[in-house]
């Protein structure tokens, strides 16, 4: 049975979920973290979804067997391709799993024009094709970025390296969006660079702080929210110590 000191695990394919991390640290401080960055096998994006999936449940058979008392899918890659099999897999075991900030860019611009980059498994997965059902007045371009996962992950979230891919990726809606969703929790850490080729007529959206709210409304509801003091851990399957001070650096510690 859950207590409510265990912690809560956090996956990403890589060093992207920290910027959910961040949201639930920044909303629930007292909080204990267990964060697992998948980074020996990023980026997921490109990967065939049924190997996705396998990756995924096997960080989560992991997770859950060292005790955690929900578990948070921070990637939108993971998040559709497997987490309807873990929620089926661990009936008992709260799962939040993260997608794309589509609504609150829709309750912003209702008729507007729309943009969703993410990785190619995200823009492909029946999951985003229900989401897009659901706001049939948006016009949503769909956007991939194609080696962006891999410079965040090498530590690139400024500079001419991703400069350059970006204006290559977003360089024909400069002036067409009201809105950019970044559909992938490693883009985050580029906002500065897409708002500056995108210029400040483009808003721009993710999902991180919708999915600390849903998680600490999950837990509240299973009263299993931590009365403090809280801790982070990182761990990441390369097991170098660059890319957990990297973690940390991304995470603002």
């Amino acid at each position: 049975m859950a207590r409510k000191t265990d912690p809560i695990g956090v996956f990403d394919s890589g060093v992207g979920g920290i910027s959910v991390l961040r949201e639930l640290v920044k909303l629930m401080p007292d909080e204990n973290y267990l964060y697992y960055g998948d980074s020996a096998n990023a980026p997921y994006g490109d990967r065939p979804t049924e190997q996705v999936r396998e990756l995924t449940l096997r960080v989560a058979e992991d997770l859950i067997g060292r005790g955690v008392k929900a578990l948070v899918v921070a990637c939108n890659t993971a998040t559709s391709a497997a987490v309807s099999l873990m929620r089926q897999t661990w009936p008992d075991l709260i799962v939040v799993g993260i997608e794309p900030a589509l609504k609150p860019a829709v309750d912003r611009f209702p008729t507007g024009r729309i943009g969703i980059m993410a990785t190619q498994v995200t823009l492909r997965e029946d999951k985003l094709a229900h989401l897009l059902e659901r706001f049939p007045q948006a016009a949503v371009s769909r956007i991939p970025a194609p080696g962006l996962v891999e410079l965040v992950e090498q530590g690139h979230t400024q500079g001419p390296e991703v400069e350059g891919l970006l204006e290559g990726v977003l360089a024909p809606y400069r002036g067409k969006l009201d809105a950019l969703v970044l559909g992938c929790t490693h883009y985050p850490f580029v906002k500065e660079a897409v708002s500056h080729i995108l210029g400040p007529g483009t808003l721009l959206f993710d999902g991180g702080e919708g999915t600390a709210r849903q998680t600490r409304r999950c837990l509240e509801a299973a009263e299993l929210l931590n009365p403090g003091p809280g801790s982070v851990q990182i761990e990441n399957s390369l097991g170098r110590s660059d890319i957990l001070q990297l973690s940390m650096e991304l995470l603002g510690r």
